[in-house]
């Protein structure tokens, strides 16, 4: 698991619009990196809806906001579509991104145990060192704690 103060992994992934991104790609910007568990599922579909909401005021405060899931690229790009997201889902197929943050994990649900994501929240500075990790989200007010972080970042 990655820890505060140390510098994000780097990465490359495919996006649902066919092109990639690298997170080297947002040096000089504040990057809200949220990995979730799976397009179309009802907490992941409000958690991109409430990033959706607030993108406007994310974009205010030079923040950039990237999904990542182990969903193909059509998936995100239906997902995308489907709730008009304005930000990049990144499609992490081999979970090898997810791995490397420490938020592929065993997860055990209705007594049965899988390999998944657990929903977590990276905010990444300009310098690409990670300032706050936000463990196993609760999606309700979320979005909102993780701007407010941002806008201290940005003036701090």
């Amino acid at each position: 698991m990655v820890e505060e103060g140390q510098k994000a992994p780097d990465f490359t992934l495919p996006t649902g619009t066919g092109e990639t991104m690298s997170l080297a790609d947002f040096r000089g910007k504040p990057v809200v990196l949220y990995f979730y568990p799976r397009d179309n599922t009802p907490g992941c579909t409000k958690e991109a809806c409430g990033f959706r909401d607030l993108h406007e005021a994310f974009s205010e405060v030079g923040a950039v906001i990237l999904g990542v899931s182990t969903d193909s690229p059509s998936s995100h790009k239906k997902f995308a579509e489907k709730y008009q997201l304005p930000f990049p889902l990144l499609s992490d197929e081999d979970a090898a991104v997810s791995t490397a943050y420490g938020v592929y994990k065993e997860k055990t649900r209705y007594g049965k145990k899988s390999m998944g994501i657990e929903r977590t929240t990276f905010l990444i500075d300009g310098d690409g060192v990670i300032r706050k990790i936000y463990p196993r989200v609760k999606v309700e007010g979320h979005m909102e704690q993780v701007l407010e972080d941002v806008r201290h970042l940005s003036n701090g």
